[in-house]
C-alpha cells in the first residue's frame, strides 16, 4: 500500500511523513534534516545509542529521558527532539533508521532531487563524488543527492541504488557471477 506521494504507508513511513509535514509547517525542514543526519551518524558510530534504540527492555520513561539527554548532547533542533521523545513514548525508537531514510527521500523529492545510495569498496574523493553526481544527473534527468557508504567486501567498483534501480559494478558481484557461470 502506498500513499499518493509514493512513500510506503508503513508505520515508519507514516511517522516520517508526519515529521516532514510538521517540519515544513514550521519552516524547519533544513534544521530537521540536519538533526536527522546527526542522529543517523550517531547511530552508525555509537553502540550505546544503537542499544538504546533497539532494546525492548528499556521502559518508556527511561527511554524518553535517555533520548532527551542524547538530543541535548547532539544539539538537535526542537522539532526533532520532541519527535524522538514521541518515538520513545510510543516504543518506536527501533524504527528510527527507516524513518530517517524515508524523511530524507521526502525532503529530496520536495527539493526536486532524487537520492542515490552509493556503496564503494573504498572512500571516494570529492572529485569522484562530483563526477558520479554529474553522471547520475545525466542518467535520471535531475539533481541527485548521494548517500555514501563503504563496504570493503566489494573489493572494488560500486553499487548504486536509485529508487528501485540498482547498478552493481562491484568486483565481488563479478567474481560471484563468474564462479556461478563456471559451475554450470
Amino acid at each position: 500500500m502506498e500513499t499518493s506521494g509514493g512513500i510506503q504507508a508503513s508505520l515508519s513511513g507514516r511517522y516520517a511523513t508526519a515529521l516532514f509535514d510538521l517540519a515544513r509547517e514550521q519552516n524547519a525542514l533544513v534544521a530537521v534534516e540536519g538533526s536527522l543526519a546527526t542522529v543517523r551518524q550517531a547511530l552508525n558510530e555509537s553502540d550505546d545509542l544503537r542499544a538504546l534504540v533497539n532494546s525492548p527492555l528499556i521502559g518508556r520513561a527511561d527511554a524518553g529521558r535517555a533520548i532527551a539527554a542524547v538530543a541535548a548532547h547532539l544539539g538537535l533542533d526542537p522539532v526533532t527532539t520532541k519527535f524522538m521523545g514521541v518515538l520513545a513514548e510510543n516504543r518506536r525508537l527501533r524504527d528510527l533508521p527507516a524513518i530517517i531514510a524515508t524523511f530524507r527521500a521526502l525532503a529530496a523529492r520536495h527539493r526536486g532531487e532524487t537520492t542515490a545510495e552509493i556503496v564503494s569498496a573504498h572512500p571516494l574523493s570529492d572529485s569522484q563524488v562530483d563526477a558520479l553526481k554529474q553522471q547520475l544527473r545525466t542518467r535520471v534527468g535531475r539533481d541527485v543527492n548521494v548517500d555514501l557508504s563503504v563496504d570493503p567486501s566489494l573489493l572494488g567498483g560500486l553499487v548504486v541504488r536509485i529508487g528501485s534501480q540498482m547498478i552493481d559494478s562491484s568486483i565481488k558481484t563479478r567474481l560471484n557471477s563468474l564462479a556461478h557461470a563456471m559451475k554450470g
